[in-house]
């Protein structure tokens, strides 16, 4: 009845003339389906196939003569009936599996069953199932099931073909052999082991297999085409495809199908991936670097590896893709009950292909899929690879859609798998260009204020935090911050921001935090009121809570008024009793992150006096990680602005512990370092320490460092140690290269480098002997060059630099000869009042040289200085000779 080309009419055959007139297509492509689900003829048994692999052994010898290099069974367990396959395998009709090695070919992996034999990778009858990737649409293709073993040796490998006698293989007669002793019941830890050998065999790809007998097929088999009859009914495309309308597809079931691969069950479920992600045309302007790193997949060596559940998740696959609402629901509940945060079952679903039903499964109008779903891809898309692959199928498209559905469970798990898939700047991106980012700040609104919330309620706010959560996610990105702030998410956060649920607080406060790097966030947080809630969260006894509110404390604590505000709502004392929470080195670094930034006010520095602060943070210099002892050394060097504050850090042994990290790498920690070095060698007693302890080298080494920020700490805490040292001449001139590494970095472009190497040149120059080297160096020319800057930074110190250079040999007539003078007049129009002071003193040192005094005369020097101060007026009618003349 199958044979198509037989059987012209199979429908009318079967149901009569009358039933097949009343029939739908649909209908009858069932009935087609089914009547080749019929049991077929048995035509192996457990003996027969025994006995043909008992023969097959004979055929591995060794030497030339030998046909096969191994034969043997996937599993030495047989049942009582002498099948070797699983329980769940023998009511499919399959008996064993074998793994066979020919002499000429690749190994090949064999299925024995009642119907026949045939390479992995197929089922039984003459038809191959598979999803073809476009919407209710199966193949149907012929493939070559054998009646025994040796026939399909013969067929896949020419060497058995012609070197077995296939006379004598038909006629020779086993010996008895001792039936196998065996046990009815397998415990769970055996089973486990028989289903990983046979799944092993059954993921062994079709393509495979194809290659392996296509080339080198002994006979020529009968092609069976689809009849006239099916043709007529619409069901078979030209390409041979027979067609299952939408309709009628929601009635199949692997359980029946007997197949591996199959379609989709419901309308519309399967689309083609690349055709769903549409050409991205935006750029990205983003700031944000890339969180996730490529990481290669941890896979097993071997498929063997492969654990149980691997197999049983990728057969729940394959049912999934051919079930109807019903079937669907619950083998979505089945793959649920596995630990899907596991990796292997993870990748088991994307293996098989399951991340496309899941995918299109969103876009059924059934709601219970939906969510079951969701409900898989929330877990699996923690995995790296998984929400890779989930946008490249442009599956975040699919799950914004859900983002306006009325059902408040669908509303909340879409979100929470958005926030899981956003941590890479693609998917973030993907969010913010198809609207999800107002559809997220949407799902906000919310009555969170309640301690006593009703059902309903409490799915608002449910749906609040998961949309929190993928906001969360997103706001990674620089131009998703923006977009949250324009659709309304800051006032939105505000609110949610006095909620009593700590399980809201911590995604709100996370989104705060990772926002407040930006200046209008931080002014909103401040004009929103939010200061004093982060503040008071603060004292909740919940670690994740406590770090976030003290991370957004810390980036808000750059403007003063916050700072201010901290100290108002008395917030100082609970970040200092953070500190006793060693043990979580993450809330650690938030809490010394928030006090560093607090520190920088003089009045917070006063309180934190009081809480006793400064000696808890000395304590943590040592054993503690960078991300902590950058915060703790910022705040250090904070505190020791206070001169009473620098015995302290002195008194407990503070100032070993700073010195010892200047051999460090973190350049971060290296820029706090120095700083707070410097600012310790402005008392003597600490600059003696600091001085035994090498400190100075140390910290002049860091000017080879490449990063411009240590340059000019280092340089600045040079200032500090040359000008409080007491032979400072001798202890610069003891740095061998010392003097000519800091002329050559006036060469930096930059402005701070430039700055703080000039200031320390003004100090080392105060000594003649270095005064003279630095002359050697050439930094009368560098210097020079340096003097049409507009920085008045700059300015101030590369006058004050030039000014001290002067005092040796002919470097005054060095300067004007290099044309420094006149650019040094105009730095008297700066509304910089040290801008005036440096260059007076550098301009009185110039004009000692009569050449220097007709350029500055020339350049309109007195006029600069009558429309001056009273003072500088003063100052320098004392100082500069050309007055006296005049």
């Amino acid at each position: 009845l199958f044979h198509c080309s037989e059987n012209r009419d199979p429908v009318v055959k079967i149901l009569g003339p009358s039933l097949d007139s009343i029939l739908e297509k649909e209908d009858k492509m069932f009935c087609f389906v089914f009547l080749h689900l019929l049991p077929r003829r048995v035509g192996l048994d457990p003996d027969a196939v025994r006995n043909e692999v008992e023969m097959l052994k004979r055929y591995c010898s060794e030497g030339e003569k030998r046909v096969l290099k191994s034969v043997r069974y996937t599993s030495d367990y047989v049942f009582s009936n002498g099948c070797r396959a699983p329980p769940w395998r023998q009511v499919l009709n399959e008996i064993c599996y074998l793994v066979i090695e020919p002499c000429d070919t690749e190994t090949l992996y064999i299925t024995c069953s009642t119907a026949g034999v045939f390479l992995n990778g197929v089922r039984l009858g003459r038809l191959w199932i598979i999803c073809n990737r476009q919407p209710n649409i199966v193949s149907f293709f012929s493939v070559d099931v054998f009646e025994d073993i040796g026939a399909l040796l013969k067929s896949t490998s020419p060497h058995f073909a012609q070197n077995a006698n296939e006379q004598d293989f038909e006629a020779q007669e086993l010996p008895p052999t001792q039936k196998t002793q065996h046990v009815e019941s397998v415990d769970a830890e055996e089973q486990g082991q028989l289903q990983r050998s046979d799944e092993q065999q059954e993921k062994n790809v079709h393509e495979k297999a194809k290659q392996q007998h296509a080339p080198n097929k002994a006979h020529d088999r009968k092609k069976y085409e689809p009849c006239p009859r099916w043709k007529n009914l619409g069901l078979v495309s030209p390409c041979g495809y027979v067609i299952i309308p939408p309709s009628t597809s929601s009635g199949y079931s692997e359980s029946n199908m007997k197949a591996d691969f199959s379609v989709s069950s419901l309308s519309g479920r399967l689309k083609t991936p690349a055709g769903s992600v549409p050409v991205d045309t935006f750029s990205e302007s983003s700031s944000e670097s890339e969180e996730e790193e490529e990481q290669s997949e941890r896979r097993p060596e071997s498929d063997t590896d492969l654990p149980s559940e691997y197999w049983q998740i990728q057969k729940l696959v394959k049912y999934l893709k051919v079930g109807d609402q019903t079937a669907t629901v619950l083998t979505l509940c089945a793959i649920m009950d596995f630990n899907l945060m596991q990796e292997t079952c993870q990748l088991a679903i994307r293996d098989v292909g399951g991340l496309e039903v899941l995918i299109n499964l969103l876009d059924t109008d059934e709601v219970q899929c939906k969510i079951g779903s969701l409900k898989i891809l929330r877990k699996i898309s923690h995995n790296v690879h998984i929400r890779r692959a989930i946008v490249d199928m442009g599956g975040l498209q699919s799950i914004m859609k859900n983002l306006d559905s009325p059902v408040k469970d669908l509303k909340a798990l879409d979100a929470e798998t958005i926030a899981n898939v956003a941590r890479f700047r693609r998917a973030r991106r993907t969010v913010r260009q198809y609207g999800g980012i107002k559809k997220l700040v949407k799902l906000l609104d919310c009555v969170p204020n309640l301690a006593n919330l009703t059902a309903e309620q409490e799915k608002d706010v449910e749906v609040a935090r998961c949309g929190t959560l993928a906001l969360w996610s997103c706001s990674k990105s620089t131009n998703n911050k923006e977009a949250i702030r324009k659709a309304g998410g800051v006032f939105m956060l505000g609110r949610l921001l006095k909620s009593p649920h700590e399980n809201m607080l911590i995604p709100v406060v996370g989104t705060l935090q990772e926002c407040a790097s930006e200046e209008k966030y931080r002014i909103a947080i401040q004009t929103e009121g939010m200061i004093k809630d982060l503040v008071k969260n603060l004292s909740r006894d919940n670690d994740e809570l406590q770090m976030h509110c003290a991370n957004a404390i810390f980036k808000c604590a750059q403007d003063k008024q916050t700072r201010y505000l901290v100290r108002q709502y008395k917030g100082l004392q609970p970040l200092v009793s953070l500190l006793s929470k060693a043990h979580n080195k993450q809330l650690l670094a938030a809490a010394t992150g928030a006090i560093w930034k607090c520190s920088i006010s003089v009045e917070n520095v006063t309180k934190f006096q009081e809480y006793k602060a400064l000696e808890t943070l000395l304590r943590l210099l040592t054993d503690q990680p960078e991300e902590v002892l950058v915060n703790v050394v910022g705040a250090v060097g904070e505190f020791a602005q206070i001169p009473d504050n620098k015995a302290t850090i002195r008194n407990c042994g503070g100032i070993r512990s700073l010195v010892n990290l200047l051999t460090g790498t973190n350049q971060a920690l290296l820029v706090n370092v120095t700083k707070a070095v410097g600012a310790c060698a402005t008392d003597m007693d600490n600059m003696i320490i600091i001085d035994k302890l090498d400190g100075v080298r140390l910290v002049w080494s860091l000017l080879k460092n490449p990063c411009a920020d240590v340059q000019s700490s280092a340089a600045w805490a040079l200032c500090q140690c040359i000008e409080n040292a007491k032979d400072a001449g001798e202890m610069v001139r003891s740095l061998v290269g010392g003097l000519e590494l800091i002329v050559n970095l006036l060469k930096s472009t930059n402005n701070e480098v430039l700055a703080s190497i000039c200031a320390a040149i003004a100090k080392i120059a105060r000594n003649e002997e270095n005064l003279a080297v630095l002359t050697d160096h050439g930094v009368v020319q560098l210097l020079t060059k340096l003097t049409n800057t507009t920085d008045d930074r700059l300015r101030r110190h590369l006058a004050e630099a030039v000014g001290h250079c002067c005092m040796w040999g002919s470097n005054r007539a060095s300067f004007g000869d290099a044309g420094a003078v006149a650019p040094l007049v105009h730095y008297l129009k700066s509304k910089d009042k040290a801008v005036h002071k440096t260059t007076a003193m550098a301009l009185y040192q110039l004009s000692r040289d009569p050449n220097n005094c007709i350029t500055m005369h020339d350049r309109g020097v007195v006029k600069v200085t009558i429309i001056g101060s009273w003072t500088e007026r003063c100052v320098f009618k004392e100082l500069c000779p050309i007055y006296k003349s005049r």
